[in-house]
């Protein structure tokens, strides 16, 4: 390629990455609102159906899910069915949140039943049923977390691949990367910041699996295509999964099908595990698990596969002394 060449493809790609990359992150922090948010309501059918009318004018904003009493709507909470509820008594409307669900939606839901409430003379009690870690009320250091993870990920499969480890080697890299960023996040996240509450050997392997299933991804796509995948796939964790991941605020706040589509990424599926894991018990664990454990093993797998296909290259290439000589002019 030319100088020339060299130019204008330089000229022509900053501009466009730089446009990409505003679309990625500004798109969904400007489009964020509630889309089919689940919300429980409990109390008598008779006692609700007002509630229900006014949740209703909001229109697409909630998912309402019925329950018959207070400790029902609580479970609900607690497995991570619905993200709060409003549960109506003789005293007058409660409003049950998790925080540590997203502090942005429970903050959401109380400005949303509080004003319904006062335009009723009313006023709303609001119960915090799985809270935010004192030392994290509002989120960041989860939100924060999720770039340097992603990063990490890049990082060693963009190491295993430049140093030309291949095969099991290359398996064995990625799986003690991973381990060692798990253990050094949770001592982080966990022992030192305490913005993590949950049990601590179990954030560790969330946040390894997390890692595992970038860098695996990063390998394996250049064991089969080249050094270009490390490429492809960063740019997939980074301008899709990193925006798209839910981790400010939740997938259903999220413009469609972004929040969709985060889940299904390493990040946003790391960030919904972990909440589930820190705060939840592991409730809803199971889908963003195996979210992340697909990734790991489509990648490790690629990365076997690509040594064996440039083995069996080797091996059917001929010798340099089976070749023909070159026709001397």
């Amino acid at each position: 390629m030319s100088a020339t060449r060299r130019l204008i493809a330089v000229v022509l790609l900053v501009p466009t990455l730089t446009a990409v990359a505003l679309w990625a992150f500004a798109w969904p922090a400007a489009r964020t609102a509630p889309r089919d948010l689940p919300l429980g309501v409990a109390g008598p059918a008779a006692a609700t159906a007002q509630v229900e009318k006014q949740l209703a004018q909001h229109e697409g904003a909630f998912e309402i899910h019925r329950y018959a009493d207070e400790a029902a709507a609580r479970d609900a909470i607690e497995d991570r069915t619905v993200y709060g509820a409003v549960v109506v008594t003789a005293q007058g409307p409660e409003l049950l949140t998790a925080s540590a669900a997203s502090p942005v939606v429970a903050q959401l839901l109380q400005q949303a039943v509080a004003q319904q409430a006062a335009a009723e003379g009313t006023q709303v009690k609001t119960v915090d049923v799985v809270p935010a870690p004192s030392a994290d009320p509002r989120g960041a250091a989860l939100n924060a977390s999720v770039l340097p993870l992603a990063l990490a990920g890049i990082i060693a499969g963009a190491v295993v691949t430049f140093l030309g480890l291949r095969g099991w080697r290359a398996v064995a890299a990625l799986l003690g990367a991973a381990a060692l960023v798990g253990v050094v996040a949770a001592a982080l996240a966990h022992s030192w910041l305490e913005v993590l509450t949950g049990d601590w050997w179990a954030e560790a392997g969330v946040l390894g699996l997390s890692t595992l299933a970038v860098s695996a991804a990063v390998a394996g796509c250049a064991a089969l295509v080249g050094t270009a995948g490390v490429g492809v796939v960063a740019f997939v964790v980074m301008f899709l999964g990193n925006p798209f991941s839910g981790a400010a605020s939740a997938p259903r706040m999220l413009p469609e099908p972004a929040g969709a589509i985060g889940q299904w990424l390493p990040p946003g599926a790391g960030t919904t595990l972990l909440r589930s894991v820190s705060f939840f018990d592991g409730a809803a664990a199971t889908g963003p698990a195996l979210t992340l454990l697909w990734w790991a093993a489509f990648g490790l797998g690629a990365v076997l596969l690509g040594a064996q296909l440039k083995a069996r290259s080797a091996r059917t290439e001929p010798a340099p002394e089976e070749r023909e000589p070159a026709l001397v002019g």
